[in-house]
């Protein structure tokens, strides 16, 4: 029978699963290319860090906002890691201008309320804001959604630069833009129970019929290894950048 555990933490599973993928790998590179200067650098909505660390200078400054708690727990936990601001970006106390870059990687707010959080990052930033958005036509909720059918994850598959650039002015449009692929990677050490996860913040009742066929679908496209069951997901990235006005 399909485990009924809802205690995984959404976070924690995504940024395990971004430890283990080629996100950094891929994505760092191009952000380098667009800003090849980062100087002191703002992390917005931070996560576990994993691009922030490539991308910060060690003799500047790194400060992050973030407001998970489980998330914070990990950005102190790194060696050398940054200042962290446990709040949300609206309520951040940062000041303006003290910042050379401004990173923020997959933030709702970029869906959401895209000119206001632009024009706060510009506020906090002295030379560059860095968008990481999600480019692929695809799920953008539930962590794993992109090994399932529609049918089942219900979201829009609109890719996220779509959505963004729609929600931007002309006049607020990004001055240098780059794409990237890479795969999102994660070794689950308990299929059954993320299946019954997964189930459950779908609002499946337990006896739903569709959840043995869940794990069945998960079972499939997961490769064994010694740590786990592999899932991987082909994702595209766009990178955005703006400069001082």
């Amino acid at each position: 029978m399909m485990s009924q555990d809802t205690s995984l933490d959404p976070l924690e599973l995504y940024a395990a699963a971004i430890d283990t993928s080629d996100y950094v790998a891929r994505i760092a590179p191009l952000v380098q290319r667009l800003v090849p200067e980062v100087g002191a650098l703002l992390d917005v909505g931070a996560g576990g860090g994993q691009l922030g660390s490539a991308l910060r200078d060690p003799a500047e400054q790194w400060t992050a906002i973030e407001p998970s708690p489980t998330m914070q727990r990990r950005l102190r936990e790194l060696p050398a890691g940054p200042r962290v601001v446990a709040s949300g970006w609206k309520d951040a106390d940062v000041a303006a201008a003290r910042h050379d870059t401004v990173l923020a990687a997959t933030m709702p707010a970029f869906f959401e309320q895209p000119e206001e959080f632009l024009a706060r990052c510009r506020a906090w930033a002295r030379r560059t804001v860095v968008w990481v958005v999600p480019a692929h036509a695809g799920p953008k909720g539930l962590c794993f959604a992109g090994c399932l059918p529609s049918e089942w994850h219900g979201e829009a598959e609109t890719p996220g630069i779509d959505i963004v650039m729609r929600g931007l002015s002309s006049r607020s449009r990004p001055q240098e833009a780059g794409f990237v692929d890479w795969t999102f990677t994660g070794l689950v050490p308990d299929l059954d129970r993320l299946a019954g996860w997964m189930a459950g913040r779908l609002g499946w009742a337990a006896t739903d019929e569709r959840r043995p066929r869940l794990h069945a679908h998960l079972a499939a496209k997961a490769r064994r290894e010694e740590r786990g069951f592999r899932l991987e997901i082909s994702r595209r990235t766009a990178v955005l950048a703006w400069g001082s006005r």
